[in-house]
């Protein structure tokens, strides 16, 4: 199973921010890391069911660890972020 990198921030008095590298503008959130998590792993899959449609290009296929650590904008973004990996479920996305 693939798997997307993702960056989480939080801010005082915030829930908890997603946002992926890879697939730029989606985006989402959660009141704990634990529910964010959640929610990261069904709004990749959401944003592939319609990406070709709405961007005309298929949906990015995700960097390693360490592809994205030589990319500076992702070592800034990542410089007080918790990276994680969410598992990208294709067959959810082709539903």
């Amino acid at each position: 199973m693939p798997h997307y990198i993702a960056l989480i921030h939080k801010d005082p008095e915030s829930c908890y921010g997603v946002s992926f590298p890879d697939v730029p503008g989606v985006i989402t959130a959660g009141d704990t890391i634990d529910e964010a998590m959640r929610n990261a792993a069904d709004v990749l899959a959401f944003a592939a069911e319609d990406w070709s449609d709405l961007d005309g290009a298929a949906f990015p296929s995700p960097r390693t660890i360490d592809e994205l650590r030589r990319d500076p904008a992702f070592r800034d973004d990542a410089a007080d972020a918790v990276v994680a990996a969410v598992p990208f479920r294709v067959a959810a996305a082709a539903e």
